[in-house]
């Protein structure tokens, strides 16, 4: 028995099939792909960008060290009657055997005088000058920042005119003798990696600097520093 399809259903399978073809031969335009976008010049505005900023180079490390510092160095004790706080320079020389520990030699200038002494005699004005050497471990909470304890030992002595802090009861600190300290301080490493800043305080018995008559002397100091790795 042959079915027999109305004018109608014909009429709508017809449209169905033509749209389902013209679906087919239009390609969707979010899907295209241009090949050909590698292969063409730059444009004018990507050449003119500037390229993608690299990140900082890591601070040296295991290397030659220059440290200088400033500050204020000051005595407790019986100098400290005497002598007033005055300015300090003091500059180390190191290498870093390894990333946590430096090796290092170190030199000093500082200034005083004796206008602490009451009843004030003469003012006398003189320069400390001293040198020793030491070791330091740094440890390194971030990558550009250092915590460091050092120790030294070295000497350190008054340069006045002879027997001029002798009256005073402190002839020894007139010639050169021992002293052994310790030291503490942060430093901050530089995008330039040769460079980092930092503050630091320490402390020392210079042994020469106790009163003959008895009394021990402490020095205290304290100051900004600058380093350079080479």
């Amino acid at each position: 028995m042959r079915l027999r399809l109305s004018p109608a259903i014909v009429l709508a399978l017809s449209l169905l099939t033509a749209t389902a073809a013209a679906q087919e031969e239009t390609p969707v335009a979010a899907t295209q792909v241009d090949l050909t976008r590698d292969t063409r010049p730059a444009d004018a505005a990507d050449l003119l960008a500037p390229p993608p900023e690299a990140p900082p180079p890591a601070p040296y490390k295991k290397t030659v060290v220059l440290d200088a510092s400033v500050g204020v160095l000051a005595f407790l004790g019986k100098f400290g009657h005497v002598a007033p706080p005055g300015p300090l320079l003091r500059v180390q020389l190191g290498y870093e055997i390894f990333r946590w520990l430096m090796v290092f030699g170190e030199g000093e200038l500082a200034f005083t005088d004796t206008s602490n002494r009451e009843p004030p005699p003469d003012t006398r004005a003189f320069p400390l000058f001293g040198f020793g050497g030491g070791a330091r471990a740094t440890v390194h909470p971030h990558r550009r920042v250092g915590l460091f304890l050092q120790g030294d030992a070295g000497a350190l002595k008054a340069d006045i005119k002879t027997n001029a802090l002798g009256i005073l009861g402190f002839r020894d600190a007139e010639s050169l003798g021992f002293s052994v300290g310790g030291r503490l301080g942060v430093e901050w490493y530089q995008v330039d990696r040769h460079f980092a800043i930092g503050l630091n305080a320490g402390f020392r018995v210079p042994t020469n600097f106790a009163r003959s008559d008895g009394g021990g002397a402490l020095a205290l100091d304290g100051g900004a520093a600058i380093r350079y790795a080479f």
